[in-house]
């Protein structure tokens, strides 16, 4: 009897416990997927997207239905999952869409001549804004659509940059 009586003490304790845990196992589902398939914040940091974006680091956010629903465009920062490195999401200003011609400086720090490419059916062509320091498609060529992870659009942090990242047409120049 007194085991029964044990038992029945402990089971509002118990079922507390479960709805806690069936709370957070919902609360943690629903984090992963608005990460996964709305918005994401991520850390870029690097000297490609200088001056735009920080050397040091820039916290940001991405929102991922823009890529999903094809409403990218040209002059937008897109993240993109490397194609060299595909542990690595990258971002870099989206410059061409499929059927554009993007002519584009072969090797800035060199010298001045230039190519013309037109992206193929299902590619988009992205460059860093620093182009005397910056891995993008003047290295690897025109990178599958597929590959596109979101668009940032918001600058968290450093604080004195907090505020939404303006889109830029691919021929205009930051000083």
């Amino acid at each position: 009897m007194a085991g029964l009586r044990k038992l029945a003490r402990l089971k509002p304790i118990v079922n507390e416990a479960l709805a806690g845990t069936i709370f957070v196992g919902k609360l943690f589902c629903g984090l992963h997927v608005a990460n996964t398939y709305i918005c994401t914040a991520t850390f870029t940091y690097g000297p490609s997207m200088l001056p735009t974006l920080n050397l040091t680091g820039d916290f940001v956010l991405a929102e991922r239905l823009s890529t999903r629903f094809g409403r990218v465009g040209v002059g937008d920062i897109v993240l993109v999952r490397s194609p060299e490195n595909p542990r690595k999401v990258v971002g870099k200003r989206l410059i061409g869409m499929e059927g554009d011609s993007v002519t584009y400086v072969v090797d800035p720090k060199n010298s001045d001549w230039s190519e013309t490419v037109v992206v193929p059916k299902g590619h988009v062509w992205i460059e860093g804004d620093n182009i005397y320091d910056s891995r993008d498609s003047r290295n690897f060529g025109a990178v599958p659509y597929g590959l596109l992870q979101g668009k940032i659009f918001w600058r968290i942090w450093p604080p004195k940059n907090f505020g939404q990242l303006e889109k830029r047409k691919s021929n205009e120049t930051v000083l």
